[in-house]
């Protein structure tokens, strides 16, 4: 291309750019990598194409994406003058005159729009997604142009239109329309004809200015839709409906292609109650208290589910009925109970067993995870929830197919999650320690930096309705429930972003953020405390976090009456005899509590120890179907003569023996309901201790997050990619012989015989000439190649390879053709 030159097409403009600012569109448009283009050409063409162009206007923030949409409505070819024009409208704006060179830039980095500022191209596909068309309006609002409303209309109407607007007749279509057109962006020609309109007619223009620019008409319209008409300023779209043409309703606006521009990006500001917040040590402890109550949930989550979670529904999940059964046990609500099962199966703590019969629970990586200290503990859980693109909220909604999604179901990624939460942090990290911030400017910010992913943001563009994922804002409902998630799980405390959540949102490897997130946390966690208080009424108060082997050996002696600053547990009969059937002895059991209690240990407690063991094991059960032995037979009459043992079926085989049709489990549970306290016993007659019986899965790994397109590429594989392009294109657009260019154009490799392939190259060698080649690898694919050959001995030639640019060594029998080089490209 001639110095100086406007590009004529985006490949010539991508061939201008230097190697950063090709690397910078390949950031900026990873999807342009998948694979490698093999020249220039090919990457202006794909990124051309729908689906990428699509992708790229996805990312784009409120005021690129308002250029852009400008762009679409101005002239192809467009200035830049023209360009600020329609974005400030005739009055001007600083603001924007500001920021448009970085949208400008933007764009440009992105390679939607591509010459000079004395004409600035968007890409064709670009403008097809964001200009009106005949059965849709601009992004903008605007309506097509007097020259694409009038396409189809008769000459003679044309002229009827210009004689009534005061203007002179031509002598043919192209003319009249070009003074029509004149006369609509001549601003004092159109004030003067707008100011001889009837007073409803400019109502009728003020509710079409704006956008939809459509409207339906009678066969025989009122003056006022006449009068505008007559002269053009409502031209036909169909027989029932009126459009606005673009020229005029950029009058009407002042110039101004968009109502609102937005320069700048809303800021994210303070809650109103921000004052209250407190330092930052009170927002790092009050987050340090969230942390330890999302251990314990998630433990007593799993603990609840240790021999045996719910069953998996065929279509996968969890069931309605398990997910309240759920919350109840966690005494939390529905929607959190999924966001707690969330998180534990997207810490690889929970899965399903895949057995014949599926079932829900821990997996070994639980037991692990147990042994950990609880700032360990909960970075694991921190970072599976930033790196997650599962969406709990989205449970008990309905996909596209009105089916329900279910918690650990299939149909809960949504790779637009883990964005959306990673920015909603970092939003949070701007503001001042201890801040919380304002949510509804957080949802403000997210919706003006990606519009077309917030479809409700812009419900007049064809472009959001076809880009924008799943339903309507759902990236503002993701926010919502980013924040609330935080809170929960300790990452934010009193709305204000965490010292330690701070770390994890560092630019660090992620085991390192976490080990860093976990030594900041630490010191803030409440410390595991070895004693209870012992009452007078049967229950006993855990002060804070109990250690491990006593809250274990606790939760089976006494059952948990309530949760909170402080945990209630009540010692029951049913209580204390799960302890004996555990195998503890009563005489354990007293100096266990006389151990751990900072208080005496009361006599009723003592008593009911006492009582229940005494009872405990003098019924005997074991397997004949099942039987009953006692050495007290007044005790067997006792259970005889009681109504409720007839479903029993029990009968007498001695004295001391009741042999029941039932088996062992059912007899234990009817005697145990009519208030005995039985004992099963082996075969041998030694009684039997009853122990949970842990279940868990194979191994399993976390779920893997569903990335949102390809990821950003790191800096060796731009470079490397921008070196082979340069290389292939260099192969592309070499200059070569005469009669060789159509071959290439047409991407035929050439062809020689051995003898002509061998006599050239060795006399490339001999005078050091590049070449042109074409060579098939050992995989049978074929390429074409630029090289400079160096040696030819032994079947092989040695050149330097300006395609790969090194120099390699080909053998002779695979290279298909060779053609000389008009000039040297080195």
């Amino acid at each position: 291309m001639p110095e100086g030159s406007s590009p004529r097409t985006l490949a010539e403009a991508l061939r201008n750019r230097d190697d950063e600012e090709l690397a910078a569109l390949l950031r900026a448009r990873p999807d342009l990598l998948s694979p490698v283009p093999n020249d220039l050409t090919q990457l202006a063409t794909r990124a051309g194409t729908r689906a990428s162009v699509v992708r790229a206007l996805e990312r784009l923030d409120r005021f690129t994406l308002q250029t852009a949409e400008a762009l679409a409505v101005a002239p192809d070819h467009a200035p830049y003058a023209t360009l600020l024009a329609l974005l400030t409208g005739d009055e001007g704006d600083t603001a924007i005159e500001a920021a448009l060179p970085r949208a400008v830039g933007a764009l440009r980095t992105q390679a939607l729009i591509w010459g000079g500022n004395d004409k600035l191209r968007l890409v064709r596909t670009a403008r097809e997604l964001l200009a009106p068309s005949p059965t849709r309006p601009s992004p903008t609002g605007l309506g097509p142009t007097v020259a694409e409303s009038t396409s189809g209309m008769s000459p003679g109407r044309i002229q009827d239109i210009l004689a009534t607007a005061g203007l002179p007749t031509t002598h043919d279509p192209v003319s009249a329309v070009a003074a029509l057109t004149s006369l609509f962006t001549d601003r004092t020609r159109m004030a003067a004809l707008l100011d001889t309109a009837p007073m409803e007619a400019l109502t009728v223009l003020d509710r079409l200015v704006w956008g939809p620019p459509y409207g339906e008409v009678t066969a025989n319209p009122t003056p006022p839709v006449q009068w505008l008409r007559d002269r053009g300023l409502l031209l036909p779209a169909s027989p029932r409906t009126v459009v606005l043409p673009r020229e005029a309703a950029l009058h009407l606006r002042a110039g101004r292609a968009h109502r609102v521009p937005e320069p700048e990006p809303p800021e994210v500001r303070p809650a109103a109650t921000a004052s209250a917040t407190g330092r930052p040590q009170v927002v790092d402890s009050t987050a340090a208290g969230q942390a330890y109550t999302a251990l314990q949930t998630v433990e007593d989550l799993l603990q609840d589910w240790h021999e045996g979670g719910p069953a998996v529904l065929r279509s996968g999940g969890l069931s309605v009925r398990d997910l309240k059964r759920t919350a109840v046990a966690l005494d939390a609500s529905e929607p959190m109970a999924a966001f707690w099962l969330e998180l534990a199966y997207g810490a690889g703590l929970l899965a399903s067993d895949g057995e014949a019969d599926e079932r829900y629970a821990p997996t070994p990586a639980y037991d692990e995870w147990l042994t950990w200290p609880p700032a360990e503990q909960w970075a694991l859980l921190g970072t599976a929830w930033l790196t997650a693109t599962r969406t709990p909220g989205l449970v008990g909604t309905q996909d596209g197919k009105g089916r329900a999604l279910a918690a650990l179901g299939p149909d809960l990624d949504r790779s637009a999650a883990l964005e959306v939460r990673r920015r909603v942090l970092d939003l949070l990290a701007t503001l001042p320690a201890g801040t919380a911030p304002d949510p509804e400017t957080v949802l403000a910010r997210l919706r003006w930096e990606r519009p077309l992913r917030a479809s409700g943001s812009n419900p007049d563009s064809n472009a959001a309705r076809n880009v924008a994922e799943g339903p309507l804002d759902l990236r503002s409902r993701i926010a919502a429930w980013t924040l609330s998630e935080a809170e929960a799980l300790g990452i934010t405390g009193r709305g204000a972003l965490s010292t330690h959540a701070r770390a994890l949102l560092s630019p660090e490897p992620l085991d390192a953020r976490a080990a860093t997130a976990a030594g900041i946390l630490a010191p803030l966690l409440p410390q595991p405390l070895d004693h209870v208080l012992l009452q007078a009424d049967l229950t006993a108060v855990a002060p804070g976090p109990l250690e491990r082997p006593l809250a274990e050996t606790l939760a089976v002696l006494a059952d948990v009456e309530s949760k909170g600053g402080a945990t209630v547990y009540r010692f029951t009969p049913g209580s204390v005899r799960r302890a004996l059937d555990a195998g503890r002895a009563a005489s354990d059991l007293h100096t266990f509590l006389a151990t751990h209690s900072r208080t005496p240990v009361p006599q009723p407690l003592s008593y009911l120890i006492d009582d229940v063991a005494r009872r405990h094991g003098h019924l005997r059960i074991g397997a004949a179907s099942a039987y009953v032995r006692c050495d007290d037979d007044a005790l067997l009459d006792e259970i005889l003569a009681d109504k409720r043992s007839q479903g029993l079926r029990l009968r007498r085989l001695a004295p001391t023996v009741l042999a029941a049709q039932a088996d062992p489990a059912t007899l234990l549970d009817g005697l145990r309901t009519m208030g005995y306290a039985p004992a099963a016993e082996s075969a041998e007659g030694d009684v039997l201790i009853t122990r949970a019986h842990a279940r868990r899965t194979p191994p399993r790994t976390a779920p893997v997050p569903v990335p949102d397109g390809p990821p950003t590429p790191d800096a060796t594989l731009l470079g490397a990619a921008v070196k082979a392009i340069r290389a292939g294109d260099l192969a592309a657009t070499v200059v070569r012989k005469p009669g060789l260019d159509t071959a290439a154009r047409n991407g035929e490799l050439p062809r020689s015989t051995s003898a002509e392939t061998l006599a050239t190259v060795q006399a490339a060698a001999m005078t050091g000439a590049a070449i042109w080649i074409g060579y098939v690898n050992a995989e049978g694919a074929a390429s074409q190649r630029v090289i400079a050959p160096v040696r030819v001995e032994g079947g092989f030639v040695t050149a330097y390879d300006h395609t790969a640019d090194e120099v390699r060594t080909y053998p002779l029998h695979r290279i298909t053709g060779v053609a000389e080089l008009a000039d040297d490209p080195a």
